[in-house]
């Protein structure tokens, strides 16, 4: 059963559609033939990219440490106070000498015995400090290189904390010390230092689209007057600028903005220039789309008016079209900040500056709760970013 429509070509009835069932879809040969091709399409994807659902679950487990330490960002710690103390311990010499100790905080460090040989048991302690505090421990060669014994241990409720130990038998005679990092708990909360120099990238990234964006802008404007239809098509030169900047816009836009950050980062260095330059590069494209649309878009008969006066193309252009783009083009520009600040975020792991820079190095050191810090701050920033661009752009049009 079907109806005519507006144009006088028939359309399915949807409720005679329904009665008849999914039979009546298949029983076209043409319907027939796009669902086999769908399944085989379907059918050699799932090969081609080893969909592998069980092994998803499998070892989903592993990534519990992740998701904990992602879900635990670093941005606050308690303020602590740090006290370090060195005893020497001479390394070759007569065991069974007086244990040697210096004052640490209220309390001491003390090791037992005050000299050993390599391969000997060796106890480090600290006693009478403030309980519940962090200690690590450290062996300290002639060189003056530590290597740690035992890292944060906690002082017990009467501020003692030891471990005893066998020195490695490879150790040179020599006069090694012994050294204690103790940190006290003040009982106060501050930011984390994670969380500091997180919000100093994220900056970073901010001015890094922003910068992207202004320089993008300065040169997509003047060609989407060259990329307009409606304006240059008068001519055969006309007809054949527009083609070539509309090109221009589309090969820049076509190219991923990770690519162009890393083949600017091979041209200018890493840094932020490089993601500043591939952001421009890019947003040349789109913004230079947008902006030519936008002229496409606008009313013809304010260009009559003005082109009957006797105006020539540059007064049309003044008078007639810039007033009547101006909000678009401001909102387009804001929309595009919007998009380069997420964009900046990504191309920081490939040497393009900003947060995402910083979030690599955390993800490479397996510091979760580092790199959780800096995705929440993404997250945070890109929502406020967004929030603003659309009541801004709400506000133009």
């Amino acid at each position: 059963m079907t109806t005519a429509g507006r144009t006088g070509l028939p359309k399915t009835d949807p409720i005679a559609f329904r009665k008849a069932g999914p039979g009546a879809f298949i029983s076209s040969w043409k319907n027939l033939f796009w669902v086999l091709v769908a399944v085989v399409a379907l059918t050699y994807g799932w090969r081609v990219t080893q969909v592998d659902f069980v092994n998803l679950v499998v070892n989903l487990p592993r990534a519990e440490r992740i998701v904990s330490g992602l879900l635990r960002p670093d941005i606050l710690a308690q303020a602590t106070e740090q006290t370090t103390v060195t005893t020497p311990l001479p390394i070759g010499a007569a065991a069974g000498a007086e244990p040697s100790s210096a004052a640490v905080g209220s309390g001491r460090l003390v090791v037992t015995p005050g000299a050993v040989t390599p391969a000997a048991p060796l106890t480090v302690a600290v006693n009478g400090v403030e309980p519940d505090s962090e200690v690590t421990f450290w062996l300290v060669d002639p060189s003056n290189n530590a290597r740690p014994i035992r890292r944060n241990e906690r002082t017990d409720t009467q501020g003692n904390a030891s471990v005893t130990f066998t020195l490695p038998d490879s150790l040179a005679p020599g006069a090694y010390g012994v050294r204690a990092d103790l940190s006290v708990a003040l009982g106060r909360w501050q930011l984390t230092d994670t969380f500091v120099l997180s919000a100093q990238k994220m900056v970073e990234t901010i001015f890094l689209a922003l910068m992207g964006t202004f320089f993008a802008m300065l040169v997509s404007i003047p060609l989407s007057f060259l990329g307009a239809r409606n304006l240059m098509l008068g001519s055969r030169v006309g007809w054949l600028v527009y083609s070539f900047v509309r090109t221009i816009f589309n090969v820049l836009r076509s190219i991923e903005t990770l690519i162009l950050a890393v083949i600017m980062a091979v041209v200018v260095g890493l840094g932020p220039f490089a993601g500043v330059m591939a952001i421009v590069i890019h947003s040349i494209g789109a913004m230079g789309k947008l902006y030519s649309e936008a002229i496409e878009s606008i009313d013809p008969g304010p260009i009559e008016a003005i082109t009957a006066t006797g105006a020539n193309r540059v007064q049309v252009i003044l008078f007639a079209v810039v007033p009547q783009v101006v909000p678009q083009f401001l909102s387009f520009t804001m929309y595009r900040w919007d998009i380069n600040v997420r964009l900046s975020t990504v191309i920081g792991l490939v040497g393009g500056g900003g947060i995402g820079f910083l979030l690599i190095q955390y993800i490479n050191l397996l510091q979760w709760n580092q790199a959780g810090a800096a995705l929440w701050m993404i997250g945070a920033i890109v929502i406020l970013m967004d929030y603003a661009s659309a009541t801004i752009r709400a506000r133009l049009v």
